[in-house]
């Protein structure tokens, strides 16, 4: 299966994909830094800490293109999630929606090599 996302051509299929984000992404919760929200998320950017943004994709437009004008800013990468807040909460492992994460310290995880190609 071929998939386009923005400009780019991948062969490995989407559930695939999305699971192996789903393991890096759990993997960083448990051995990095993480933050969950929004606010933390502006306020990890502004200081220069977030070294990655993730997004769910029903995340409010206004909200998404605020996070990656301040992503621009700060010459962080943005990973817009596959799924919605509640599957974004449970690939994290947490019994609660999160719109928007970021990853102050990947720990044993790769997931800045993997999103940033």
């Amino acid at each position: 299966l071929k998939s386009m996302r923005k400009g780019k051509e991948t062969n490995m299929p989407k559930g695939k994909k999305e699971g192996s984000i789903n393991q890096k992404l759990n993997l960083c919760i448990k051995s990095g830094e993480t933050l969950r929200g929004y606010k933390e998320t502006l306020k990890s950017m502004r200081k220069g800490k977030a070294k990655l943004v993730v997004i769910s994709n029903n995340t409010p437009h206004l909200r998404q293109t605020e996070l990656e004008y301040y992503a621009l800013l700060s010459k962080t990468p943005v990973h817009h999630y596959e799924g919605n807040n509640i599957e974004l909460g449970t690939a994290c492992g947490k019994l609660y929606r999160i719109g928007v994460l970021t990853i102050i310290k990947p720990g044993d995880s790769d997931i800045i090599e993997s999103v940033t190609k």
